[in-house]
């Protein structure tokens, strides 16, 4: 129980940096993109913003879940959302977009499995509980 439970702490205070590192990692890649125009490594370029999406969008949705409509900090997204969201997106950017946009839109397969990788990094550091079961009887609510 004691290393579940510090497993659980660990959890809890890496949560909020990583969401801040994705989100730094997002601003400084659309900075460089639209306004600074530095040299970045193709695989950079390419794929980063790919990786980092589904955690942003994903973490945006669990925020509003957790504070406006369930409004209980225990919410997790379940697993079935985070492969839709997977999915959903993986269809519109890489397959439709393409055939309805084609001069501004590209279809990659390595964009598919770079949005799984973000996929991935969210369901396994950031969709978990805000507080741990065994430390409270009831679940809290937002008031």
């Amino acid at each position: 129980m004691g290393s579940y439970c510090a497993g659980w702490v660990r959890r809890q205070i890496a949560r909020a940096p990583l969401l801040a590192v994705v989100v730094l990692l997002y601003a400084l890649l659309y900075t460089n993109r639209h306004w600074l125009h530095w040299p970045l490594p193709t695989i950079i370029t390419s794929y980063l913003a790919d990786v980092l999406a589904l955690p942003l969008i994903l973490s945006g949705a669990l925020w509003l879940m957790r504070h406006v409509y369930f409004r209980r900090i225990d919410f997790t997204l379940p697993h079935t959302w985070v492969v839709s969201a997977w999915a959903g997106i993986s269809i519109w950017f890489e397959l439709l977009l393409p055939h309805f946009q084609p001069r501004t839109a590209t279809a990659d397969g390595f964009d598919i499995l770079a949005y799984a990788l973000g996929g991935l990094i969210f369901w396994r550091w950031l969709n978990s509980p805000l507080y741990h079961n065994s430390l409270h009887k009831e679940k809290p609510r937002l008031n």
